[in-house]
């Protein structure tokens, strides 16, 4: 990408520069905001770096750059970036070819937020290369990379003006670190420590920049909290190079440079264009006797939306998801809710290839200005819909009924975790759960996928699941309620055992053949669930969704002992009666009183067994997909699943999410195996009074080419139940 960097004259501005190059990139322009006066070095911004500003515009000479600058910056209460908008579409302007900023943001969320927002104004992508890198190891890069940069602001216990302003980082590396270990100041100064001006780097081929005179100005002489002072540059000169090559792109010609003044005070408006419920009332119109809608009663509660198509005759991704969307929006609105309120989403689509356009639809319904405290997280795979009856097109979404949710997303590209551009976050943690968005094994500073396969990309996702966990004070280790492992097709069964073995050496998963034993667990463990999909988001071949708990009093949940379940208490219904192979086909999650979940997977030796509890006829029968076999099986499933319940002290009002994932080679229409399933609920007596069932599903149907508790996905049926107490 074409980048603009934006500059303020200090270490991290121009680090990020260097690291943008790096990764392929190419800076071809520079952008500054300076204050107003320019003889006033600006202290109190949160935003932007002005101590030194007056040597910044040498910047374009010494990196033969155009450099655009605003000269009309000001602080503004409650607002210091409308001034860069105006910058930067000024930059945009004069040079169409950018698509990208650069920023030195390193920990600052006030920081790169408003960066993230002007860039989604004006179509840009944020690069910040710096975000959530380890500060000690940051420091030494920037040192042994050719930063020199000298303080020109100290404002910290252990730092002293007189002393230390115009040092060369390098010197002060060593005390920098000492002072992190005695005060816990931030090594490279994020948190208003110190300031720099670098006078040289890498970037700078033609010049390098030497300050001949400065004057030490003290704002503060208070030694017991931190005397504060900053160094005024009053004179200084550009030093050519021997040699003007270009050090990072190897041509041997001096690049010449301009400086251009921002003037500009008209704010043109972008954005998404919102559409209005005419424009969508004829196509919800035309599908709305197809739709079909799933919900659960809970505080916290899901609502599933697909189109029943059993014709095929669906007219399209778009039409259908639209009608999804705007039914799902309806039905929000209903209950007094709107989008803020959702946690999660789930987008099913029938066809991969139809990914931009499926983004171009929900961003149509989903926007940041909908959700002001953060849009929701998101997975998305191809499903078989069509195969099983349904549309294009099918929506799960898991919805709160306060808005207490807290949502990370971060939009910049950076070397932490892949950037979520666009309306949808990395996680949201609401009443101690954590909801991730589905990883891919996704290098973060490229947004490729790593090279070698699926377990490259397994560990790559891992990896990026741990990152977002870290910025959540968690870790997958230590607090995975559960795991979805999506695969795609094209993943081999030996290529899925492979990446079995590495989920249980990642967590410290029993064995499967210990889950297949039955043997009940004393400690709590994650769940894992493998998913077989047709595709998956830029063609890759393993995605990974982790839902985590995340106490607030910080308990540790690794060591919570699992109850005994309370069997005695449990009726027996439709001829079942326990027997220990129940739970050979089962794995729980249970933090009583808290969180009960819990994976069932019955393939077909356990639907031989199931039908031979209640039927000896069928002992032998091979095959399970006919609907007298199903309604067994249905039965079967509720049954057990009402078991996990009862085992933790949870009922069926505690339920917030239900899916049945079942496979095509069943050859079972949908709504044929949805009515099954309903029956089984309504005729179940011990189902919660405050839990109707009746037309309208509390489970959501997911059609599958295979899945299940193991690599081996080869499951009839595989029940995932989630309730909560919290």
């Amino acid at each position: 990408m074409k980048v603009v960097g934006l500059v303020s004259g200090g270490k991290d501005s121009c680090y990020a520069m260097m690291k943008c190059i790096e990764y392929g990139h190419e800076i071809v322009a520079l952008a500054n905001l300076m204050p107003m006066d320019d003889s006033i070095d600006e202290l109190d911004s949160y935003m932007y770096q002005t101590v030194g500003h007056q040597i910044v515009v040498s910047y374009a000479e010494c990196m033969g750059l155009p450099l655009h600058h605003h000269l009309s910056y000001t602080m503004t209460a409650g607002d210091e970036v409308e001034d860069m908008f105006i910058l930067l579409n000024e930059v945009k302007q004069k040079i169409p070819s950018i698509t990208a900023v650069s920023t030195g943001a390193i920990a600052s969320d006030y920081q790169r937020l408003r960066v993230e927002g002007i860039c989604s104004r004006l179509g840009l992508v944020s690069l910040a290369y710096l975000w959530k890198q380890d500060q000690s190891s940051l420091l030494h890069e920037m040192i042994t990379n050719g930063i020199v940069a000298i303080t020109v602001k100290v404002a910290a216990m252990g730092l002293n003006p007189g002393k230390h302003l115009g040092k060369e980082l390098a010197v002060l590396q060593p005390q920098l670190l000492q002072l992190n270990e005695l005060y816990g100041i931030n090594v490279c100064g994020e948190g208003g420590e110190y300031e720099t001006l670098t006078l040289d780097c890498p970037l700078f081929i033609n010049a390098r920049i030497v300050l001949d005179d400065y004057q030490v100005v003290l704002h503060s002489t208070d030694s017991i909290v931190a005397p504060v002072g900053i160094l005024h540059p009053s004179a200084f000169h550009l030093e050519y190079k021997m040699s003007s090559c270009n050090i990072m792109t190897g041509s041997d010609s001096v690049k010449m440079a301009n400086v251009y003044e921002v003037e500009g005070d008209s704010i043109p408006t972008y954005g998404v264009k919102f559409r209005s419920l005419d424009l969508v009332s004829d196509i919800y119109a035309a599908a709305d006797q197809k739709i079909h809608m799933s919900s659960t009663k809970k505080d916290t509660f899901s609502i599933g939306c697909w189109i029943q198509d059993s014709s095929g005759t669906s007219e399209g991704l778009q039409k259908d998801l639209t009608a999804v969307l705007k039914k799902v929006e309806l039905q929000l609105h209903k209950g007094g809710f709107d989008w803020v309120n959702v946690l999660y989403i789930h987008l099913y689509i029938a066809n991969m290839n139809d990914f931009a356009l499926a983004n171009e639809t929900y961003v149509s319904f989903i926007t940041e200005r909908k959700c002001n405290l953060g849009v929701p997280s998101r997975s998305t795979i191809e499903l078989p819909l069509m195969q099983v009856g349904l549309g294009k097109a099918y929506v799960e979404i898991l919805v709160a009924n306060d808005q207490t949710k807290k949502v990370l997303h971060v939009q910049s590209i950076s070397c932490w975790a892949p950037s979520c551009i666009g309306p949808y976050s990395q996680a949201t943690l609401h009443k101690e759960i954590l909801h991730m968005a589905g990883q891919l094994g996704l290098d973060p500073p490229t947004m490729m996928l790593c090279p070698g396969g699926p377990i490259a990309e397994l560990k790559q996702a891992l990896e990026n699941c741990q990152a977002v966990a870290s910025s959540f004070n968690c870790s997958l280790y230590s607090s995975a309620i559960s795991f979805v492992i999506y695969c795609s097709a094209s993943v081999t069964s030996s290529q899925r055992n492979e990446i079995w073995c590495k989920m249980e050496s990642f967590l410290g998963q029993k064995t499967s053949s210990d889950l297949l034993n039955g043997s009940v667990t004393d400690v709590l463990h994650p769940l894992s669930l493998f998913v077989l999909a047709p595709d998956l988001p830029k063609r890759a071949l393993v995605e990974v969704k982790p839902v985590l708990y995340v106490p607030a009093d910080k308990e540790t949940v690794t060591e919570v002992e699992v109850k005994s379940p309370i069997r005695a208490k449990i009726p027996n219904y439709w001829g079942f009666e326990y027997s220990k192979w129940h739970y050979s086909c089962c794995q729980k999650y249970i933090l009583h009183g808290k969180i009960c979940s819990t994976i069932i997977s019955v393939t077909n030796e356990f639907a031989a067994k199931i039908c031979s509890e209640t039927d000896q006829n069928h002992v032998d029968c091979q095959y399970f997909g006919a609907e007298k076999h199903m309604k067994r099986i249905a039965r079967f499933c509720i049954y057990l699943l009402n078991e996990v319940l009862l085992e933790g002290n949870f009922s069926w009002g505690d339920l917030t999410n239900l899916r049945f994932y079942f496979t095509t080679k069943l050859c079972l229409a949908a709504d044929v195996l949805s009515l099954i399933l309903l029956e089984a609920f309504n005729e179940f007596p011990m189902i919660d009074d405050r839990v109707t069932i009746g037309e309208e599903p509390i489970f959501n149907l997911i059609p599958v080419l295979g899945s299940g508790g193991c690599a081996l996905a080869n499951d009839l049926i595989t029940c995932e139940l989630f309730a909560s107490k919290l």
